[in-house]
């Protein structure tokens, strides 16, 4: 899997065990990181930079370190 999925992932886990909106969630990180989390999968390739706005975007939304 790539890390994109693997915070993916993290970010669904958090979201259903703190029992947020996910619609509004997800839409906050992704127009903070410029990526579309319904479009990451396990094959979705990493990209340095990409995965720094994504982990930026949750720190920021979420107040977790990924």
């Amino acid at each position: 899997m790539s890390q994109l999925y693997d915070l993916r992932l993290l970010i669904e886990s958090k979201i259903k065990a703190d029992g947020l909106d996910a619609m509004k969630v997800k839409g906050q990180i992704g127009l903070r990181s410029g990526r579309v989390l319904a479009l990451i999968s396990p094959s979705t390739p990493d990209d340095p930079t990409a995965v720094s706005k994504l982990k930026q975007a949750v720190k920021e939304v979420l107040q977790i370190d990924a």
